[in-house]
């Protein structure tokens, strides 16, 4: 029989991280391609002890079916922490749980977008994100990095000349992939601009709390006087990735329609592990968790940096990040996904810069992860990479 496809999801091509990973998961594979957070940096035990608690006083309650916004006590404990540590939430705002960042963002897009709406983000940009917006068949248009974030410029002439403009989609600390963290001066710009021409602001900041360098800057949420801030967080890179629960703080009335969406796209979020977060907050010092993230991440980003200067040759810049989990590499000629190619011959796994292009045209960029990999594996897999990308230069 011949199938045919819905016109939202023709168009979409198979995440290229995810192909990678399929390559990546032989155990003779050095990968640098993945986007997890350490195994090392789950909390085991706390979570054993508090899911028996939940097992034994909890069960007929957890394991039945939720309410779509969310379990009320960790909604509150979000809120909260949101208002005390970054001055997070106004009171037009409402916060709602999602099943992870992912679908934070899906359902952002699902209740603000029209077919043929433009939607413009930074670019190179997360690959999940991007095709989340190229499911609705959106116009998409990405605006060029600089080293302290989105060209301005730039930006506002997106907004002049493009119709239908229903949000910018940025991720302000250690961008996916990049690593590149937005100064204030040009969050405020960003907030100013969008102000301006009526366009909403789809703030994802799945990892600020994994600054370990210098002083942190505030979100632009926090500069949200005139309800145009969607903030998106998750707690995948704090406690856990597989639990799958993240979160969107923004105005009231955008909160009721994505609840509505949400509604009819999975119910609710896994209600056990909301319980489960919820009580790791109130027994547990999160702050001091994330601490030992920070600090297992520093000692690693700052080891593969140390092993990049050694081998990479000068034509290739990197940006050293300030946090976060990635390194983005850019070499002066060549195509990051034939590089891609090379390296995997070898037993590496990178990602090709053109899986995170917003117009998926070609590029010379390659992302690398230190948070997964093993230090001894650091050292080996840079002196791989390092060996090839001079084979690969000296042969175009």
């Amino acid at each position: 029989m011949e199938y045919t496809f819905s016109d939202k999801i023709k168009p979409l091509k198979p995440s290229a991280i995810r192909e990678i990973l399929k390559y990546a998961s032989d155990s003779d594979v050095i990968s640098f391609a993945a986007g997890n957070p350490a195994p090392e940096s789950f909390p085991v035990k706390a979570m054993k002890e508090i899911s028996d608690d939940i097992y034994e006083k909890m069960a007929s309650f957890a394991l039945q079916y939720g309410v779509t916004d969310g379990y009320a006590p960790l909604r509150a404990a979000l809120k909260s922490r949101l208002k005390n540590k970054q001055a997070l939430g106004k009171d037009f705002d409402d916060l709602i749980i999602t099943t992870g960042a992912q679908q934070a963002i899906d359902l952002s897009a699902k209740v603000l977008c029209n077919e043929h709406d433009t939607v413009v983000c930074e670019n190179p940009s997360f690959i999940g994100a991007l095709n989340a917006f190229r499911a609705y068949n959106v116009n998409l248009v990405g605006v060029d990095l600089e080293s302290d974030g989105v060209d301005i410029d730039a930006l506002e002439k997106v907004f002049q000349t493009h119709k239908n403009v229903r949000f910018f989609y940025i991720i302000p600390n250690f961008q996916n992939p990049t690593g590149v963290t937005t100064s204030l001066a040009k969050r405020k710009a960003v907030y100013e601009l969008c102000k301006k021409y009526g366009v909403l602001i789809l703030e994802d900041d799945p990892y600020g709390d994994l600054r370990f360098k210098n002083e942190p800057i505030v979100s632009i949420k926090s500069m949200d006087t005139d309800g145009i801030v969607l903030y998106v967080n998750t707690f995948s890179k704090i406690i856990s990735a597989g639990i799958r629960v993240g979160s969107v703080l923004a105005p009231g009335e955008i909160i009721s329609k994505i609840t509505v969406a949400k509604q009819v796209n999975d119910v609710h979020t896994n209600l056990f592990f909301q319980i489960l977060i919820d009580e790791f907050i109130k027994r547990y010092d999160l702050d001091a968790h994330i601490k030992t993230i920070q600090d297992l991440y520093r000692k690693k980003s700052a080891l593969m940096i140390e092993c990049l200067k050694k081998v990479l040759p000068d034509s290739v810049t990197f940006v050293e990040p300030e946090g976060g989990l990635f390194i983005w590499c850019v070499m002066d000629k060549g195509d990051g996904a034939e590089f891609s190619k090379a390296c995997i011959q070898k037993r590496l796994a990178i990602v090709q810069g053109s899986a995170f292009s917003a117009d998926e045209g070609d590029s010379p960029a390659f992302r690398l992860n230190y948070s997964t990999v093993a230090d001894e594996m650091i050292v080996k897999g840079s002196d791989i990479l390092g060996k090839v990308l001079r084979e690969y230069l000296s042969n175009i």
